[in-house]
């Protein structure tokens, strides 16, 4: 893997961002006031141990969640100013989500599944056809189409929701731990189709305690208590 293709304009800028969790009468900072930056094109993981935040960053860059405090840029968009409806649109529309539990429709097919984002789009049904046959062609399971999760193996439940993730043609690709529970081999085929998609253009995210996969990332993000780690024992707000 080329680790130094260039990488375009901002995709995603946070600034001194801050998020608190209350909890009754306790208040807990998950993230300190950190900066980060990546690039449109860029393939980044964000690693670090139980607690350090990095779901909590994961949450914030995919809009499930607003930060407290700070400023989230996503592309053009000032991200903690937007309405619930607006954010929603953003999810739809620029992310696409992968995650470790697959989260897929257990009672739909293969082709439902895919379809499900183009229905919420709007796309008309020969729009949506031609799309959700592209997509599962395109991660290799064009023979499995009418099948439904419990018919597929782990691995192909993952291609599945990255087909999903791609319905839409989402820019930033954000993946929670995809290999998690998948085999080994399984696990490197998913990785193989993120190092495609980011190829071809996207913007992938991968949140990993997995540092072999890390490794082949551009770039590594490290979180430690709320702050970026910088390697020598002390919070660093820069990346």
């Amino acid at each position: 893997m080329n680790k130094d293709k260039q990488a375009g304009a901002n995709m995603i800028k946070m600034t001194d961002i801050r998020k608190v969790y209350n909890t009754g009468s306790v208040k807990f900072e998950a993230l300190r006031g950190i900066d980060v930056d990546i690039k449109d094109n860029e393939m980044v993981a964000i690693v670090g141990p139980s607690g350090s935040g990095k779901s909590t960053l994961m949450n914030l860059i995919g809009c499930l969640d607003t930060p407290s405090a700070g400023e989230y840029h996503l592309q053009d968009r000032r991200v903690e100013k937007l309405s619930p409806n607006q954010l929603a649109e953003v999810r739809n529309r620029d992310v696409g989500f992968v995650f470790q539990a697959f989260n897929l429709l257990p009672y739909s097919t293969a082709y439902e599944n895919v379809e499900l984002p183009l229905l919420f789009a709007g796309a008309n049904n020969k729009e949506r056809k031609s799309r959700v046959t592209e997509l599962l062609n395109r991660v290799g399971l064009g023979d499995k189409m009418a099948n439904k999760p419990t018919e597929m193996s782990g691995g192909e439940m993952q291609r599945t929701a990255i087909a999903r993730a791609l319905a839409n043609n989402p820019r930033l690709i954000l993946a929670d731990e995809p290999t998690g529970n998948l085999d080994t081999k399984s696990g490197k085929e998913i990785i193989k189709i993120f190092h495609e998609l980011w190829k071809a253009g996207h913007t992938v995210v991968l949140i990993t305690h997995d540092m072999s996969i890390a490794g082949d990332c551009q770039r590594v993000i490290k979180l430690k208590d709320g702050l970026i780690d910088n390697g020598n024992g002390n919070g660093n707000k820069m990346v």
